[in-house]
């Protein structure tokens, strides 16, 4: 294996308390801080949507939903919330964006930036459920699987809502409730404290945004949510849930 030297536009912040006590973190979570995690998860997250949709289904399929349906602009600025090993930070850098990718796993950040070689990303070590940043920072938001994982899911959405400017996309990525016998496993705090929202639940968790698109492959979900006007609620309609 060739050395890789640390590209150019790296810059790492630690913040993992933003100011406040330190948040519990889920079995998922911890074991995401494991450097053999880190340096297996995108083998496993090129493989994971085909598993989990039972169909094939390719990170350039997945990167071709998100930039159809968010359409992010050259300049614009973005918050990819739970990076892990930086696919959405590379497709929003590679359509000239500037991102901002968090993650709590500094082994996770390693990783993204060996993999991630574009300029026009910073790198960001906190937990987004407190993570202190400014109000409306961010032009649009990109969450793949955080939401499953997260110790308070509904606290991340808030801190998520919270940052996106009026107007702006989020666009969610996570698997949904099925009520099977391994997602209830999967969900005590010994075998990996698991989160399996569904979509109802996550509207209800996001007062003011509007979902504009949802399209869920097998258990997966792909969301686009807007954000409403500064301080003011989002209108009662939604667009349906759409299975595929």
């Amino acid at each position: 294996m060739n050395p890789m030297t640390a590209p150019r536009h790296t810059k790492e912040t630690l913040n993992l308390t933003a100011g406040t006590a330190p948040r519990r973190l889920t079995l998922a979570q911890r074991s995401n801080l494991l450097r053999l995690t880190a340096w297996g998860y995108a083998g496993w997250r090129a493989r994971a949507l085909t598993w989990l949709t039972g169909q094939p289904f390719s990170l350039e399929r997945e990167a071709a939903l998100f930039q159809t349906l968010c359409r992010p602009q050259p300049g614009e600025r973005w918050l990819d919330a739970g990076t892990s090993a930086g696919f959405y930070a590379g497709v929003l850098a590679r359509a000239g964006c500037a991102v901002l990718a968090a993650d709590l796993s500094p082994a996770m950040l390693a990783v993204a930036r060996r993999r991630v070689r574009e300029p026009g990303i910073d790198w960001l070590l906190t937990n987004l459920e407190a993570s202190g940043l400014p109000s409306a920072s961010f032009s649009g938001v990109t969450v793949g699987a955080t939401l499953n994982e997260t110790q308070d899911p509904g606290r991340l959405l808030a801190e998520l809502e919270r940052l996106l400017r009026p107007g702006g996309p989020l666009w969610l990525m996570y698997i949904a409730r099925t009520g099977g016998p391994l997602q209830r496993l999967l969900s005590r705090p010994a075998l990996g404290g698991l989160t399996f929202p569904d979509p109802a639940w996550v509207a209800r968790h996001l007062p003011r945004c509007v979902r504009t698109h949802s399209l869920q492959v097998g258990a997966v979900v792909f969301e686009r949510y807007e954000r409403g006007p500064q301080g003011g609620s989002r209108t009662p309609s939604q667009l349906p849930h759409r299975n595929l």
